[in-house]
């Protein structure tokens, strides 16, 4: 999900600014501190499993586990996955400090919202849980995968046919990360169902 630099062009680029800049500030403002050490944590894991990408084109092809960082953390996912991606950025050269902009928009933005419209299933019967969990993780990757296609396209027309690639190479890793995000989110309702904020 990382874009290389030097791809997308300057209104691309200034867009995912502007709009990872307004999602990191809301998400900072709403964030409870009591909870920095979750953040933390989920920063780290979303550090770590995306550490593990397959290169296509001029992005690459990873988990995210955004969904689950959205359920948990809501507006909160904004800073904890910037501060992951500015961190790789940094020490392994993925994407890039021009790009971290789009980049940030392209996973928080889908991990925000999927984590704001499906957290309300967790309050529900298992089944529920077990739906809501699994959206949340399909859903994630494949909002990010179409924002990514866009940056792509809207760059450059001449893209269109490697948008169609990213798009279509990450849809197995749509069904990973949606049955992970479900397993984690069960076990997590069972065992610590505060670290989701719910009301069982």
């Amino acid at each position: 999900m990382h874009i290389s630099e030097g791809i997308l062009t300057a209104p691309v680029l200034a867009g995912g600014a502007v709009l990872t800049t307004i999602g990191t500030s809301i998400g900072l403002k709403k964030l409870d501190y009591d909870r920095i050490m979750t953040v933390s944590l989920l920063s780290a894991t979303f550090f770590v499993a995306s550490l593990i990408h397959v290169p296509i084109g001029p992005g690459s092809v990873h988990l995210l586990l955004g969904g689950l960082l959205g359920l948990i953390l809501g507006w909160g996912a904004f800073p904890a996955i910037v501060v992951a991606l500015c961190l790789q950025t940094i020490f392994f050269q993925y994407g890039g400090l021009v790009v971290l902009g789009v980049n940030g928009f392209i996973i928080a933005g889908p991990a925000v919202l999927c984590g704001l419209l499906l957290k309300s299933l967790l309050n529900g019967t298992r089944r529920k849980q077990m739906i809501g969990g699994f959206l949340a993780g399909f859903c994630s990757m494949f909002l990010s995968a179409i924002l990514m296609a866009c940056a792509l396209f809207f760059s450059d027309a001449g893209f269109l046919r490697v948008a169609g690639i990213v798009l279509a190479s990450h849809l197995p890793v749509m069904l990973i990360e949606g049955l992970i995000t479900m397993f984690v989110v069960t076990f997590l309702i069972r065992v610590q169902p505060e670290i989701l904020s719910l009301n069982t």
